[in-house]
């Protein structure tokens, strides 16, 4: 079968390997789309400390059950399903709270192991999400940023009426801002690429603010009327956006981290104590699918127009190569796989 295969960094082609065998509980999945991460790119790019090499990358993931035992989602052969691609113990401590996400032994697919762009794949049971029907197959990856998204707002408690600023407009910053409309909240995305800003009004996200040519602490004390953000949800990676997060947001206030910096960032912690702000780290997620999907199957999120292609399992490394070399070009490219 077809495998999109990392040997090493900026090292990547289409390599044929034998068929997995199932294990007792584990489901064997016919592979049907897939979409292209930012932490596909960075394998790629080599600036992701967490991959070893060779590796099969790919975290999102959707396909048709061709065989599974028995499991406690009542999933049976010919469902559509998305994976769950954060492979917890279930025995360390942030497991026994439920935040599966911050396991101490966490594998994450195509990072610490071998992902699923791939023509056929096993993955645990329990680790599956049946899919609603209505929702078209390049579209179901979707559901996995989503759920990143998602768990930025839970994590701070996003309530209706609140301004909520989202630093980048990427695919996981659009989806936040999405979301928090959702949520009955007011975005403000931030980010330095017109393209991106431009397309986030198109979607309906009425506040933009370009820090290249304009003063966003400014901007965001007009939009708030002088309050400043209840919510800032930083999901660049820019160390000096992580910093301004902290003169974006309101007395009392809270911050989510969700971007990855390459570096750590200096930030006064006078003004956390001053501000009594409340700042939490948001890593991927922990039981959001089935919010995720439901928002997209009722069509209160629309994911199809953040879909900027769709290829091929065949095109996807020449699709990776043309994110990395040009991010500013796309938000997300899937696959689909006959």
């Amino acid at each position: 079968m077809k495998t999109v295969y990392l040997e090493s960094p900026k090292n990547i082609r289409i390599k044929e390997i034998g068929e997995p065998v199932r294990k007792e509980n584990e489901a064997l999945i016919k592979v049907r789309a897939l979409g292209i991460c930012g932490s596909d790119i960075g394998a790629y790019g080599g600036v992701n400390p967490l991959v070893s090499y060779p590796r099969i990358i790919g975290h999102e993931i959707a396909g048709e059950v061709l065989e599974i035992g028995n499991n406690s989602k009542g999933i049976k052969k010919g469902d559509r399903v998305i994976i769950d691609p954060y492979i917890y113990c279930g025995k360390c401590y942030p497991c026994s709270l439920g935040r599966t996400n911050c396991c101490e032994d966490l594998k994450v697919l195509g990072v610490h192991i071998d992902g699923g762009m791939t023509e056929l794949f096993t993955h645990p049971s329990e680790l599956l999400v049946k899919v609603p029907d209505n929702i078209p197959w390049d579209q179901i990856p979707m559901a996995e940023p989503l759920t990143i998204a998602l768990h930025a707002i839970h994590r701070t408690k996003v309530k209706e009426g609140e301004h909520v600023v989202i630093n980048g407009a990427g695919a996981i910053g659009i989806l936040i801002a999405l979301s928090a409309i959702a949520y009955g909240a007011v975005p403000i995305v931030i980010d330095i690429v017109d393209e991106r800003l431009e397309f986030a009004v198109k979607l309906g996200i009425k506040n933009i603010i370009n820090t290249l040519t304009e003063n966003a602490g400014e901007r965001i004390r007009k939009i708030t009327n002088g309050r400043m953000a209840e919510v800032v949800i930083e999901a660049s990676g820019a160390n000096s956006a992580i910093r301004n997060s902290i003169d974006y947001v309101s007395y009392a206030g809270r911050i989510a981290l969700t971007g990855w910096p390459k570096k750590e960032t200096s930030i006064p912690t006078d003004l956390i104590t001053k501000k009594e702000l409340d700042i939490r780290g948001a890593r991927t997620s922990a039981g959001e699918f089935e919010e995720a999907l439901k928002l997209i199957s009722d069509g209160t999120v629309d994911v199809k127009p953040i879909i900027s292609k769709v290829v091929s399992i065949d095109e996807v490394p020449k699709a990776v190569e043309e994110l990395s070399d040009h991010p500013e070009k796309y938000l997300k490219i899937n696959a689909i796989l006959k």
